[in-house]
C-alpha cells in the first residue's frame, strides 16, 4: 500500500509547484515602484502643496486617485491577458522618452512635462515586464491620468473666456425667457440690484475637463456592448458638461436673487461644486437611459424587418 501512499504525495505536490512556478514575480514590480516613488513623490507633494490646492484644480487628487484605482482594479485581468505572452523591446524607447519629459519638466519647472511623463513611464514598464497585452488592459487608467496633468495658463486663458461668454449668454436667456429681471455685460451678469461676474471656476477648462473625467469615468464603469451607444455617449459629454455649469451659474444666480448677495456667496463656497456633479451626473444617466432605449428600439426593429423579409 506504500506506492499508493506516494503517488498520491506527488500528485498533491504537482499542482503545488506548478502554481509556485506560475506565480507573479514580486521583484521586479517592487523595483518599479521604488524607482516611481523616487521620481514622482516629490513632484505630487509640489502639487499637493501648490496648485491642486486651489479651486480650479481640485480635481487633480480626485483624478489621481481614481487612476491609481483603476489600475488596482485591472491588475488581475492584465495578469491574466498578458500570461505566457511575450515582452515587447518597444517599452525601451518609451521608458527613455518618459524620463527625459520628467526630466525636461522637472529641471524646467514645465508641469505638463513632469506630470505627464508617469504615463510614458508606466506604459514602458508594462511592456517590458508583460508585453502589449498588458497596456491593452490598462489602456483606460493610463488614459484617464490625461486628466490630472495641469494646462499651460496660455492655453486655459484662451479657451476660459469664450467659454465663460457662452456660458453667461446662455444664462441670461434662459432666466430672461423665465421672467427674471436679467441683463449681461461681457461675462458679467445684473439680476435686480445684483451684479455677478461668471469666474473661471464657473465655466473655466478646468470644469470642463472634470465634467469631461466623470463622464468618461462613468462610461467606463457602465460599459455596455453597443458601440452606437458608447460612440454617442462620449460625443455627448461635452454639450453635458456646458449645461452643467450653465445650470451652476443659474442656481447661483437665483440664490442671489431671491436671498441676496450673502447667501448667493456662501452658496458659491459651500454647494456650487456639489451643484455642479450632481446635474451633470444626472444629466449623463438622464442621456445614457435615452441612448439605450433608443438603441433598443433601433435593434427590435431592425430585427422585425429581418423576420419579415
Amino acid at each position: 500500500m506504500t506506492p499508493p501512499a506516494r503517488a498520491a504525495t506527488v500528485e498533491q505536490l504537482a499542482p503545488a509547484q506548478a502554481g509556485g512556478q506560475g506565480a507573479e514575480p514580486l521583484a521586479p514590480w517592487l523595483i518599479v515602484l521604488a524607482g516611481l516613488s523616487f521620481l514622482y513623490v516629490p513632484s505630487f507633494i509640489g502639487l499637493f502643496t501648490g496648485i491642486w490646492s486651489s479651486q480650479e484644480q481640485a480635481h487633480g487628487p480626485i483624478v489621481l486617485g481614481v487612476s491609481l484605482w483603476l489600475l488596482y482594479r485591472q491588475w488581475p485581468e492584465m495578469l491574466r491577458r498578458s500570461a505566457g505572452r511575450p515582452t515587447s523591446a518597444a517599452g525601451w524607447p518609451i521608458l527613455v522618452f518618459g524620463l527625459l519629459l520628467y526630466i525636461l519638466g522637472r529641471s524646467q519647472d514645465i508641469l505638463i512635462f513632469e506630470i505627464g511623463s508617469p504615463i510614458w513611464v508606466l506604459a514602458a514598464v508594462g511592456l517590458i515586464l508583460r508585453g502589449t497585452a498588458a497596456v491593452k488592459a490598462q489602456w483606460f487608467a493610463l488614459f484617464f491620468m490625461l486628466f490630472m496633468i495641469p494646462l499651460p495658463g496660455a492655453v486655459v486663458d484662451a479657451v476660459t473666456m469664450p467659454m465663460k461668454l457662452a456660458v453667461s449668454n446662455v444664462a441670461e436667456h434662459v432666466l430672461y425667457w423665465a421672467g427674471y429681471p436679467i441683463a449681461r455685460s461681457g461675462v458679467i451678469l445684473q439680476i435686480g440690484q445684483y451684479k455677478l461676474l461668471v469666474a473661471d471656476a464657473c465655466a473655466g477648462l478646468h470644469t470642463l475637463f472634470t465634467l469631461e473625467a466623470l463622464g468618461l469615468l462613468y462610461l467606463k464603469l457602465t460599459h455596455s456592448e453597443s458601440a452606437l451607444r458608447n460612440t454617442l455617449l462620449a460625443t455627448l459629454i461635452v454639450p453635458i458638461s456646458f449645461a452643467a455649469n450653465v445650470i451652476r451659474v443659474m442656481v447661483l444666480t437665483l440664490i442671489t436673487f431671491h436671498y441676496g448677495d450673502a447667501a448667493g456667496q456662501g452658496f458659491m463656497h459651500g454647494f456650487a461644486g456639489m451643484v455642479l456633479f450632481v446635474s451633470a451626473l444626472l444629466l449623463i444617466i438622464g442621456v445614457d437611459a435615452a441612448l439605450q432605449y433608443a438603441v433598443r428600439r433601433f435593434s427590435s426593429h431592425q430585427s422585425e424587418r429581418r423576420i419579415r423579409c
